[in-house]
């Protein structure tokens, strides 16, 4: 019987991680709930959303930065730049 070379496979070190470079600071969060939606100006309110063309009065479209979209029905309407 012939004697086998066993060598232990080479076990590669891991690279460590980069150290941080300070704690990041957190965003405020912005709040949710009614008081996102309208707005009370003396005895009237007044919506801050638009509604959806599609859906009808009830349904609000989500504020992305550069487009409204409803999250019923998928409508996107871009705002003007």
């Amino acid at each position: 019987m012939a004697e086998k070379n066993e060598e232990a496979p080479a076990e590669k070190a891991a690279p460590k991680a980069a150290p941080k470079k300070g704690k990041r600071e957190k965003r405020k969060k912005e709040e949710k709930g009614i008081h996102s939606i309208y707005k009370i100006e003396g005895e009237k309110i007044v919506r801050l959303r638009p509604t959806c063309e599609r859906c009808g009065p009830g349904y609000f479209m989500a504020d992305h930065g550069d487009r409204y979209s409803c999250g019923h029905c998928g409508f996107t309407r871009y705002k003007h730049t």
